[in-house]
């Protein structure tokens, strides 16, 4: 039995407290990632990795050692180390003569790799090169996804989702417009994906809205896509299923119309109005000489007997 998998009793508070992070949640944490360095990593994809990493900061684990693996033939060490880690997604750099500059992306789901695609660099701007101010560590990226591909081919839709699940960030409540300073750009054209990033500038425009220009910023990539191990439909959906915690609860008697006006039904027992108490509002009392007119057309005057 490995290690990672035996139930572990915690012998300290600090221990214990470590184990609970671990547990699952009904709000889970943002997810972590790990860049690892395959055994014959050049200099290209250790800098993109190094990149990367300065990106994803402070959600992500940069791996020093290479690591001789390969994830399409064996994957218990991609798992290993997500176990160790508590990662679950990963990006591997690799080189070789037949697959020059080589990046494989993936996700894992319950500590086993969920799908992964296979990406090569064919031209590459890393940060240091360009010499333009940079965004504080831990900004939440703006994701912008651009060609038609990536709704209608089923390996580029899995693509666009697992680069928003890779670049997302944690989740906020709120927005305010200083923090949208922070661009990620895909554009998918003739095979090829671009990927680029961008400053956002506020620029005085003599109204409230402020001009936006942008500034690239660094790193630049242009890839292409090369090999693809993709979840089946049933575990894919297996892994999208939500706890029943999560799900709101249906409120009964209660519709919307398309407008989205609410509407609710009560439902209530047949009143008797007779024994309706209502207000009574001194306007409304009769006066003195009012319930004496009253009185005397109801009932007549007796005449005097002689």
């Amino acid at each position: 039995m490995d290690a990672l998998d035996r139930v572990i009793k915690p012998k300290t508070k600090r221990a214990k407290r470590f184990l609970e992070k671990r547990e699952p949640k009904l709000n889970e944490n943002t997810k972590n990632a790990m860049l690892i360095r395959g055994g014959n990593a050049n200099l290209t994809v250790t800098e993109v990795l190094k990149d990367i990493y300065a990106v994803k900061k402070p959600f992500a684990v940069l791996y020093k050692r290479k690591n001789i693996t390969r994830p399409f033939e064996d994957q218990t060490s991609l798992e290993f180390f997500s176990k160790k880690s508590d990662c679950s997604l990963f990006l591997f750099g690799s080189h070789n003569k037949k697959r020059p500059n080589n990046l494989i992306i993936g996700r894992m789901f319950d500590y086993h790799v969920l799908d992964m695609i296979e990406l090569g660099v064919e031209k590459f701007v890393s940060l240091k090169d360009i010499k333009n101010s940079k965004c504080p560590e831990g900004t939440k990226p703006m994701l912008i996804f651009a060609g038609d591909v990536f709704d209608v081919n089923e390996e580029y839709r899995r693509l666009k989702s697992l680069l928003i699940d890779f670049f997302r960030g944690p989740t906020v409540p709120s927005i305010r417009l200083a923090g949208l300073e922070y661009v990620l750009h895909f554009t998918a054209v003739d095979g090829k994906i671009y990927m680029r990033s961008y400053k956002v500038l506020l620029k005085k425009s003599g109204c409230k809205i402020p001009r936006i220009e942008l500034e690239e910023m660094g790193p630049s990539l242009d890839l292409v896509m090369r090999r693809t191990h993709l979840a089946s439909d049933d575990l894919y959906k297996l892994s999208l299923k939500q706890p029943k915690g999560l799900k709101p609860k249906k409120k009964k008697n209660i519709s919307h119309d398309a407008f989205g006006t609410t509407y609710g039904r009560i439902h209530m027992q047949k009143q008797d109005l007779s024994k309706l108490l209502t207000r009574k509002m001194k306007g409304l009392k009769k006066r003195p000489a009012e319930k004496s007119a009253e009185d005397g057309e109801t009932t007549p005057k007796k005449s005097k007997s002689a």
